[in-house]
């Protein structure tokens, strides 16, 4: 299991939750990134406030760019090697 920030609803702050969820293996093309590190962004708050230019899908996630590192590869993934630091 891992931890992700969601949201069910638009509003403010107060609409995060911080659940569990099952990471599937990647696919072919895919890593699995143990995030260390992420930013939220201007653009984010915005998108959790319903105010972005594309509309909130539920449940929807915050958190698209970080640093971490590669723990699992599929297939077709490149150059990518388990333990690499990565920055997405």
């Amino acid at each position: 299991m891992s931890k992700q920030i969601q949201f069910t609803k638009t509003g403010s702050p107060d609409v995060l939750q911080i659940v569990d969820v099952q990471i599937p293996a990647p696919k072919s093309g895919e890593v699995q990134i143990q995030m260390h590190a992420l930013g939220l962004n201007r653009a984010e708050m915005m998108y959790r406030e319903g105010a972005y230019v594309i509309d909130s899908v539920f449940p929807a996630t915050l958190g698209y760019a970080g640093a971490g590192v590669v723990v699992a590869v599929g297939d077709d993934a490149g150059e990518f090697q388990i333990g690499d630091k990565v920055s997405v």
